[in-house]
């Protein structure tokens, strides 16, 4: 099982601007993960929260980009990509994961990475955080992206304080 060996994340995301993307294909399983990135931070305690449909995995990347230049302290990103027969599976893939993983990069927000890259529907809803299901991504990328919220704090420098 892919889930093995993952960490247990407990984390204060007080105060901060959360925004989940979701893409829109596959909706049950979408429905899913969305569900558990709302969960995840609620028990996080964030309380901001902006969530935002695109029409599927590919889109993700612009519309994370255009919130984090937008004050967003997180992005969450949620989306699903089952293998056809064509090479169409790679590509959205492929772009999405080096259009999101260059989002956090670039602008030093992070992208928690809830697209799941399944071989089949079955894999999809294994993954999906429904009842009967074994993991649950969309509360894995939401702990993530609030925990590196939290871990870039220790790197950077605390705002400077003038005194009059």
């Amino acid at each position: 099982m892919s889930g093995a060996g993952a960490p247990t994340l407990t984390v204060d995301g007080t105060g901060l601007k959360v925004v989940v993307i979701a893409a829109s294909w596959h909706t049950v399983v979408m429905d899913g993960l969305l569900a558990g990135a709302l969960r995840a931070l609620a028990a996080a305690h964030v309380d901001d929260v902006t969530v935002v449909r695109v029409p599927g995995t590919f889109e993700l990347p612009v519309a994370a980009q255009v919130a984090a230049e937008n004050g967003a302290d997180a992005v969450v990103a949620l989306g699903v990509v089952i293998r056809g027969g064509t090479p169409h599976f790679d590509f959205v893939c492929q772009g999405a994961t080096l259009g999101l993983t260059d989002v956090g990069v670039r602008t030093g927000v992070p992208v928690g990475f809830g697209v799941l890259t399944c071989d089949n529907e079955e894999q999809a809803l294994d993954r999906a955080g429904l009842e009967g299901s074994h993991e649950d991504k969309g509360t894995e990328a939401a702990e993530a992206a609030v925990a590196t919220v939290v871990a870039l704090r220790a790197l950077r420098p605390a705002p400077s304080r003038v005194s009059a």
